[in-house]
C-alpha cells in the first residue's frame, strides 16, 4: 500500500506540473522554482510534512520536496546558531542530493557524447 501513496501523491505532483506547463505555458524552468517554492511554503505551514509521512517517497523525491529539505535544513540551522544557520542549513540538508545531481548529471553527459543544438 505504501507504493500506491506514493505513486499517487508523486503523480498527482507530475499531474500539476504537466498541466501548468500545457494550459498555463510557463517554461520548465519557471515550473521547477515554482515547485521548490512551493514544497518551502508549504513545510513552513506545518503542510508537508504531513504528506511525506503519507506518501513517503512520492512526496519527498520531486523537486517540491527538495524545496522542502532547505526550508527544514535553514529552519533546523537557524535554531542551532542563530541568523548564520538560514546561510548554511538548507546547503547542509541538501548536500548529498545535490553532489549526486552533479555527479550523475557529469557521468551521463561522459558517456551520452551530449550536443548543443543547431
Amino acid at each position: 500500500m505504501e507504493y500506491v501513496r506514493a505513486f499517487i501523491v508523486g503523480g498527482a505532483i507530475c499531474v500539476l506540473g504537466q498541466i501548468l506547463l500545457d494550459r498555463a505555458h510557463l517554461t520548465t524552468g519557471k515550473i521547477m522554482v515554482s515547485f521548490v517554492i512551493g514544497g518551502a511554503i508549504l513545510h513552513a505551514l506545518g503542510l508537508y510534512q504531513p504528506i511525506i509521512d503519507f506518501a513517503g517517497a512520492g512526496a519527498s523525491v520531486p523537486i517540491s520536496g527538495f524545496g522542502y529539505a532547505l526550508a527544514k535544513g535553514a529552519i533546523e540551522e537557524v535554531g542551532k546558531q542563530g541568523f548564520m544557520g538560514a546561510f548554511s542549513g538548507g546547503i547542509k540538508a541538501t548536500a548529498a542530493g545535490i553532489t549526486a545531481a552533479v555527479v550523475f548529471g557529469y557521468t551521463a553527459a561522459v558517456f551520452a557524447n551530449p550536443k548543443s543544438k543547431s
